[in-house]
């Protein structure tokens, strides 16, 4: 164990899942395992292979664990189903509540909690079911060509399609629907990605992500070489200010707890929209989070164990029973 390190007991890396995030998940849990055994921490991999909630519940209980480090992504792993488990089980865990990750998970509901609180979002509609019937109104609400169609419930980029004409909307639609009949129809903003990192209160450094094909995919997000990251961004200092600004007001509109990642999308008149609230980003080599928190001075394993800190720390100020709902 390094000096000073506190020992927190034994810790469960809980990774893998039965998302559609399931191999990246599986690199955020390793990456975090070793981080957290580089600590001095006593650490349990829990590779999750099922989604029935009993059995897990069963694992879990059986594993013993202190404090959970939560690195599913996607459903069941962000929609709130492993952190009632958790709580059901009576284990403090990483991130956010049951309400808040679901709440957060869905798009389209995050996006209108937004703009009732003044948060701008990207113009957008809501398509539930495959009823094509008003499709048409429902885009002209949307705005003009090009549009974003994306799954209202999935992480990474997956399903998501730029729609630069009516001729690709149904194939768009079609890939959408892959991962739930409820799909979001965005006007696609032009211009500078950013995404604003929150650990424990506040924003870390504003991250600018510049992929090198025709935007953030998944592709871009977790392969080596494909896009390029500035941190701190090169923007304006009031703009800086607003971007983290809005952040941390959107972290603490859906709920969130310990840690999160904010995305952005910054138009050519410096006006910023609000993409989606992570509540669990990636912890891969290529992740956005560990980069800003580097740039703050926070290298991989210290943040790994801030992280798990703050979870523990529920615990002991027996705050744990009343935050989570």
């Amino acid at each position: 164990m390094q000096r000073g390190t506190e020992h927190l007991g034994c810790i469960g890396v809980l990774m893998g899942g039965v998302s559609s995030e399931r191999e990246i998940s599986l690199k955020s849990g390793r990456a975090v395992s070793e981080a957290l055994i580089r600590q001095g921490q006593d650490v349990v991999p829990l590779d999750i292979t099922d989604s029935d909630e009993t059995k897990i519940e069963a694992l879990i209980r059986k594993s013993r664990l202190d404090v959970a480090f939560i690195a599913l992504h996607g459903r069941f792993g962000e929609d709130g189903t492993i952190q009632a488990i958790l709580d059901k089980a009576q284990v403090p865990y990483t991130g956010s509540g049951p309400k808040a990750s679901n709440l957060a998970l869905n798009k389209a509901a995050a996006q209108d909690l937004f703009e009732k609180n003044g948060i701008r979002t990207p113009p957008h509609v809501i398509l539930t079911g495959k009823n094509l019937s008003q499709l048409e109104d429902k885009i002209a609400r949307a705005g003009s060509f090009p549009l974003v169609v994306k799954p209202a419930c999935e992480g990474s980029s997956i399903g998501i399609s730029i729609v630069p004409g009516n001729q690709e909307l149904k194939a768009a639609l079609e890939v959408a629907w892959r991962y739930g009949e409820t799909v979001l129809i965005e006007k696609y903003i032009a211009g500078r990605e950013l995404t604003v990192g929150i650990i424990g209160t506040g924003a870390l450094p504003v991250v600018e992500i510049c992929p090198k094909g025709k935007f953030f995919d998944f592709e871009a997000k977790y392969t080596a070489g494909k896009t390029e990251y500035i941190v701190p961004a090169e923007i304006p200092q009031t703009i800086d200010a607003e971007v983290r600004k809005a952040a941390l007001k959107a972290h603490r509109l859906l709920g969130c707890e310990d840690f999160s990642r904010v995305d952005f999308m910054l138009d050519a008149q410096g006006r910023h929209y609000i993409l989606e609230v992570n509540t669990i980003p990636g912890f891969t080599a290529t992740s956005l989070l560990p980069k800003a928190a580097q740039q703050a001075g926070l290298g991989f394993d210290q943040l790994c164990l801030t992280i798990v800190q703050l979870a523990y720390g529920k615990k002991k100020e027996h705050k744990y029973s009343a935050l989570r709902h």
